[in-house]
């Protein structure tokens, strides 16, 4: 498997236990499949950066893929309520986040890698909308669409950082890709301003409907 991270620095051995944990699935090295979007994570504003290119070994590794049949939506919001930090201000958003806990926590015991998806700023308010009961579950789905930021690769355990090879790097202009990388971000924001999220939608799968029927990981509505 082909990565990049994108980055301030050049990343030549990403070092185990490093990172903030408060990022979307913990501690660890976030990287992506797709060059274009490294890059646009490797700048800010006015700060150059450097896309890092690294070849993964797959082969003996435990790889979890939240995009597969197994796991819906809801296992990776949850994932993020367990990382990521939420403002948890009704009753109604700290039940939720009681709920999904019990019920669509991962197993991520022995897990090297994983598959998914990346809750930059515009997916972040995505998904807090859902646990405030605003957006029902087909709508959180939609709107992860939105942004066409595809998946991002993590590398969590030690076994995973030693099967990563370095191919290189090289520098990323600020001027070309932050303006990308806002772009991006303001078509997502734009098109989820379509999602009419001021009418109730007769039997889709909103929050407290979730809560109150005690929806699990198996029921068909999720698929």
């Amino acid at each position: 498997m082909l990565l990049y991270h994108g980055s301030a620095h050049i990343i030549e051995k990403p070092a185990y236990g490093k990172g903030k944990k408060n990022n979307d699935y913990g501690r660890g090295f976030y990287c992506t499949e797709h060059e274009e979007m490294a890059k646009e994570w490797a700048v800010d504003e006015h700060l150059d950066g450097y896309v890092n290119r690294y070849r993964l070994e797959e082969s003996g590794l435990n790889i979890l893929h939240l995009g597969s049949h197994e796991y819906c939506v809801l296992h990776w919001i949850t994932l993020l309520l367990q990382n990521r930090q939420f403002d948890l201000e009704t009753p109604l958003a700290r039940e939720a986040y009681r709920y999904l806990c019990e019920h669509f926590s991962v197993d991520l015991q022995g897990v090297d890698v994983i598959v998914g998806y990346r809750a930059d700023d515009s997916f972040f308010s995505f998904a807090s909308d859902f646990v405030e009961g605003i957006i029902s579950v087909s709508q959180l789905s939609a709107a992860l669409k939105l942004g066409e930021l595809g998946e991002q690769v993590f590398l969590r355990s030690r076994r995973a950082f030693a099967a990563l090879e370095y191919l290189g790097s090289e520098p990323v202009s600020a001027e070309e890709w932050y303006r990308r990388k806002a772009e991006r971000d303001t078509k997502a924001r734009a098109a989820y301003h379509t999602i009419n999220k001021e009418a109730y939608i007769p039997g889709e799968l909103y929050m407290i409907r979730i809560l109150d029927e005690e929806v699990k990981p198996d029921d068909p509505r999720l698929q």
